[in-house]
């Protein structure tokens, strides 16, 4: 009886959180350094943040906040897959078109996989265990399928578009942004085929994207248009486009909230409530900090995280040094 009072009374903690939606930035942690940045990955088992940063991947403790280790030489790092299970974790270098596997526990580097040209977005989906990395420079525009445990290239499947970030429904279906197309793609991560081909209407340039599993939902960010696309991961269908900030770039969900977001370089997360499987509302839009474009959550202390500095005017863009920052955005207790 005291147990299930104990989870009744953590569900409806939850449940108050999601209702009132008060996040805000509540931490700061200054890194500084050199170069640009991209995807950030949240390992919730080991408190752990993964940092793409231009040339290498920064590792920082979540509960210090502080720089833990850092794994070097990832030119044009994008982003970093992990695969708890066997402890391995997988970055996407950019400029040499290479993925680097690197060991879990100690980051020690392991070896480097020759992947395709311009590996942007990386996934890991435990359904096929394999990693995938997608690949949109020049005229390729792929995804390269690794064995996750051997470390080798078993494939590469043609996507017909320019890939951006990805998803998986862990259970048989890997799903692709084509930021050119405005597409959604679903694929079968086995077989290596296309299983289906959704048009986005009134979508320009799909980035983020993400996933609630349970309800078969996928979140596609619209970095042109300022929307969200809520699409039905069965059929295509678009339920929902709330409208979201300026420039965003990612989009996650934590499913114990029942909350989508979304993180534009304008300095917003919009929060978005699933009411239900076919409707959904902003409840909030929280200020971060300009720049502030790409995220991450903590399934387990339910934290976002996301990263900002100086920066200068187009084309060049340029990082103020010692400027950069992870800013951690909480619900109020």
């Amino acid at each position: 009886m005291r147990v299930s009072l104990m989870i009744l009374a953590a569900t409806l903690a939850l449940a108050a959180v999601a209702a009132s939606a008060d996040y805000k930035v509540a931490k700061s942690w200054k890194l500084g350094g050199e170069g640009g940045w991209d995807y950030l990955t949240a390992d919730s088992d080991g408190h752990r943040l993964f940092i793409a940063r231009a040339t290498r991947v920064m590792v920082i403790d979540t509960e210090s906040g502080k720089q833990i280790g850092e794994i070097p030489d990832t030119a044009g790092v994008h982003g970093v897959a992990l695969d708890a299970e066997i402890g391995r974790g997988f970055t996407s270098n950019g400029r040499e078109g290479t993925v680097t596997v690197f060991d879990l526990k100690t980051l020690a580097v392991e070896k480097k996989i020759k992947v395709g040209s311009g590996p942007d977005a990386i996934l890991y989906d435990p359904s096929s265990k394999r990693v995938f990395t997608f690949n949109g420079k020049g005229s390729e525009m792929t995804a390269t399928a690794i064995d996750a445990s051997k470390g080798e290239v078993v494939g590469k499947i043609e996507l017909g578009g320019k890939p951006e970030f990805a998803a998986t429904d862990e259970i048989g279906t890997v799903f692709v942004n084509l930021e050119d197309k405005s597409e959604i793609v679903a694929f079968d991560p086995q077989k290596l085929t296309v299983r289906s081909r959704w048009k986005l209407a009134d979508c320009e340039e799909p980035t983020g994207l993400a996933i609630d599993r349970n309800n078969r939902r996928l979140f596609s960010a619209c970095g042109g248009n300022k929307k969200m696309m809520v699409v039905d991961a069965d059929n295509g269908k678009v339920i929902a486009s709330p409208a979201i900030g300026e420039g965003c770039d990612a989009t996650v969900f934590d499913a114990d909230r029942g909350l989508a977001f979304a993180s534009a370089g304008d300095g917003t997360i919009t929060v978005i409530k699933e009411d239900s499987r076919d409707k959904f509302s902003v409840v909030q839009t929280v200020t971060t900090q300009k720049s502030a474009r790409t995220m991450a959550v903590d399934a387990k202390t339910h934290q976002l995280f996301t990263l900002a500095a100086n920066v200068g005017p187009k084309p060049e863009r340029k990082v103020e040094p010692d400027s950069f920052v992870v800013l951690v955005v909480e619900a109020a207790h």
